[in-house]
This record gives C-alpha cells, sequence and structure tokens, in this order.
C-alpha cells in the first residue's frame, strides 16, 4: 500500500492531467524547474539505491549492438552518462521537461557528435523516431491519468525501430499498472520482466520489442 505522501504526490499529477496537454506540460515544466533548484535532489548521482538500479536495469538489457538510445525523463544526466560509458558507439539522446536540468545535464555529459540534450514535453513533442533503444524510467506516474499514459504508450512504440527495444522501470506493485499500457497499446510484445526487492523501494524493470 502507498504510504500517505506518495498517494497524495499521485493525486496532484492526476490533477493536473485534467488540464489540456499543453497545459499540464506547462506547469510540469514549472514544477520540475522548481524541484531542481539545488543539485539532483533525488541524489541520483550519490545514492547507493539508485546506483544499483541502475546497474540491474542494464543487465536486463537484451544484448545488441545499440547504435541509437534516447532516454524520457533524463533529468541531470546520470543514467545518461552511465549509458554512454556502457555504449561508447552509440548516438544518446536525453529529453527532460526541466530546462534547469537539462543544463547541469550538459555539464555532467558534455554534447557532442554523440550525446546531446533535448528540452521537450515528451507528450507535445514528437522526437525523432528509429531508436533500436529507448528508455522511460520513473517518469509515466508523472503523466496522471489513463488518457497521458495512453497518448505516452504510442509515443514510445513510435520511437522504435522494427527491431529496436523499449526499457520502462518504475516502483512496484505500481509498476504492473503503469506497464500495463504499454501492453495495451497492441504494438509491443513483452519479452521480459523482472522484479527488484531493493530496499528502500522495490521496482520493476520491463522490456519489449515491436510486434513482427
Amino acid at each position: 500500500m502507498p504510504s500517505l505522501p506518495d498517494r497524495l504526490h499521485r493525486t496532484f499529477f492526476r490533477t493536473l492531467s485534467l488540464l489540456s496537454p499543453e497545459g499540464q506540460g506547462l506547469l510540469l515544466r514549472r514544477y520540475f524547474d522548481w524541484w531542481h533548484r539545488t543539485p539532483d535532489p533525488w541524489k541520483l548521482a550519490t545514492d547507493g539505491y539508485e546506483q544499483q538500479k541502475y546497474q540491474v536495469t542494464l543487465k536486463q538489457l537484451p544484448p545488441r549492438p545499440y547504435r541509437r538510445i534516447i532516454e524520457i525523463g533524463c533529468a541531470e544526466g546520470v543514467f545518461t552518462g552511465a549509458l554512454a560509458a556502457a555504449y561508447p558507439d552509440a548516438e544518446i539522446t536525453g529529453v527532460d521537461v526541466s530546462e534547469r536540468a537539462l543544463a547541469r545535464a550538459r555539464a555532467r555529459v558534455p554534447e557532442n557528435g554523440r550525446v546531446r540534450f533535448v528540452h521537450a514535453d515528451f507528450l507535445t513533442h514528437r522526437c525523432e523516431p528509429r531508436h533500436d533503444l529507448v528508455f522511460c524510467s520513473e517518469t509515466l506516474y508523472y503523466l496522471g491519468r489513463h488518457e497521458r499514459l495512453r497518448r505516452a504508450s504510442a509515443q514510445l512504440s513510435d520511437l522504435l525501430t522494427p527491431e529496436g527495444v523499449l526499457v520502462a522501470v518504475h516502483p512496484w506493485p505500481e509498476a504492473a499498472r503503469l506497464h500495463g499500457y504499454l501492453d495495451a497499446h497492441g504494438t509491443l510484445t513483452r519479452i521480459s520482466d523482472e522484479v527488484y526487492e531493493i530496499p528502500p523501494r522495490p521496482f520493476a524493470v520491463t522490456v519489449w520489442s515491436p510486434k513482427s
């Protein structure tokens, strides 16, 4: 059972999703710029739990030579840096709604011909398609109600090449509901699903590929 602060947190974002997509995106930008008023507010770069989550997420990936990678909700670029180290030949794009977070991401992982960051609201921005690895971690619950989650599922699916891989990581058991929208979209096949009972918060790593 989620704690009272978690329930209030989710209720706040479900309320935002009653707005138009553009209105929701504007408030999300302001919210996350405010949240990133101090560096690394979630301690993604230093917390042992977060580092362990990154490690097990990377281990879940099918072994392939990924060439184009996109991370939706990259925040300050901590996992983007891990991806750049794990796949030194890949072109990597980090997308986030907070310009303040992206300024720190660019300082952490300098943009070059291989790594870039895009300031965008994922629900209203059409990212370039044809990526062979797509990440969406700790992001979907911010989108709120059903219609927005269905829209996000379509957006994520559209990013993939026919042989691509989509990875979603969210708290368990909430991930069962959130990842269910990706299952229901109809264009994806779930190829693996692991729940990690790691304190303080269990999480699920689910992997899909496009249906042939």
